[in-house]
């Protein structure tokens, strides 16, 4: 543990004392939701982590610029709605408002503006042109491929082994592929249209007919709101898989720049110690926990508890567990607030240690559960002394006051 904020890093696989690049000033890229489809319960976890990162760095007085976007155009969007025949905007829309409702009721801070991949085409096109420019992108037909065996370091992140790389040229023209896989070899930046379908989504651009692929749409909204270089970046494990080393080589193949100096990323949810997959019809939505009498807050404290980089079994024993232990704790604060005794001599110790305690832990990669089990320790010590009649009035709101300033970060009160 530590007195400064300390967070593991993926791609050095240890931990490090947070630095950013700017003093007192933190950019933070977290990976949105593709908004074909509902987000279920492991999404909202990985988006409640970062949401504490972002928090517990304002809280040690960081200015954080944060971007996130809306995936609205890809291969499962534009099929999804093809199928159900209706327009994407049609099918995206609702999937947007649900997000931007269930981040409400969970307490995610949200930024102001949410870009979608569909309101950068230019800037995509942009970085695919350098590209091409570069040597790192070239044409094939319609379509624009990356080459990773042009950039230097291709796979770091993931620590991809490139000896497997096979000498034969093979393109990979999906957005994206299914389970956790590399595509060893070339990806797709543009996808050229084809046919003359008018219904078919599309852009005129310099680059010819087409839309941007999913492994450019992130890199052109994090170099138009966020620049080339950002301070951390985060999403869920998942994005280890292609995802993430794909924005690396992308970003830095065009900026000759580190492109983040700090990588998070979060675990699965698993139910009943199997991941959710539709196939085995056991995914939860946030609404289903809600129909069964939980609050937003028991969710939001299930899913912040345990540690981020661990997977996360949801069942109902747990979520009953967690249930009443955050309610008690919501107890024991609503009763120091009821000032009405003496000052006692352990107050002081006591007091002293709430927010030091908690930034003890908070500052070791966010250690949550380790935070709330020592405010809730002590949290319950002075309870006791205020039924006892020993916490007088001043020492009530100077609890109240730190938990308060604590609670801006947990937001569980």
């Amino acid at each position: 543990m530590t007195d400064r904020l300390c967070l593991k890093d993926t791609m050095t696989d240890r931990k490090k004392i947070f630095k950013p690049r700017k003093k007192g000033k933190v950019r933070l890229f977290t990976c949105g939701p593709s908004i074909y489809n509902f987000p279920h319960i492991g999404n909202y976890r990985t988006y409640i982590y970062e949401d504490i990162l972002q928090r517990y760095l304002e809280y040690l007085g960081y200015t954080v610029d944060r971007g996130i976007n809306f995936t609205d155009v890809e291969d499962k969007s534009i099929r999804e709605a093809r199928d159900k025949k209706i327009t994407l905007q049609e099918l995206t829309q609702p999937v947007a408002d649900r997000f931007y409702d269930d981040c409400k009721l969970l307490q995610i801070k949200m930024p102001e503006c949410i870009p979608r991949a569909s309101t950068t085409i230019d800037q995509a096109v942009y970085l695919i042109e350098l590209l091409i420019e570069k040597g790192f992108a070239y044409r094939h037909g319609k379509n624009v491929y990356f080459d990773p065996l042009k950039f230097k370091g291709f796979g770091k992140l993931y620590g991809l082994d490139m000896s497997r790389w096979p000498p034969q040229k093979i393109r990979f023209h999906k957005d994206t592929y299914p389970g956790q896989r590399w595509n060893l070899g070339d990806f797709i930046l543009w996808m050229g249209r084809q046919g003359n379908d008018e219904n078919e989504i599309y852009w005129r651009t310099s680059l010819g007919d087409g839309r941007p692929s999913w492994n450019i749409q992130d890199p052109a909204v994090i170099t138009q709101y966020l620049g080339y270089q950002v301070d951390i970046s985060c999403g869920g494990v998942d994005n280890l898989y292609r995802h993430h080393d794909y924005n690396i080589a992308v970003i830095e193949a065009i900026s000759g720049k580190q492109f983040a100096g700090y990588w998070l990323h979060g675990e699965h949810v698993l139910v009943d110690g199997i991941k959710m997959s539709k196939s085995r019809k056991n995914v939860v939505y946030l609404q289903d926990l809600l129909e069964k009498g939980y609050e937003p807050y028991h969710i939001r404290f299930y899913l912040a508890y345990e540690h981020y980089r661990k997977k996360l079994n949801l069942n109902e024993k747990e979520l009953q567990l967690a249930r009443g232990k955050v309610d008690t704790f919501r107890e024991l604060v609503g009763r120091i607030s009821q000032d009405n005794g003496q000052s006692d001599n352990q107050t002081a110790s006591l007091i002293s240690g709430l927010t030091s305690g908690f930034e003890k832990f908070m500052n070791d990669d966010l250690d949550v559960k380790g935070a709330f089990e020592d405010l809730y320790k002590t949290i319950s010590k002075l309870a006791k002394l205020q039924i006892s009649g020993r916490l007088g009035k001043a020492e009530s709101k100077h609890v109240i006051e730190q938990i308060e300033k604590i609670d801006s970060v947990l937001q569980i009160l």
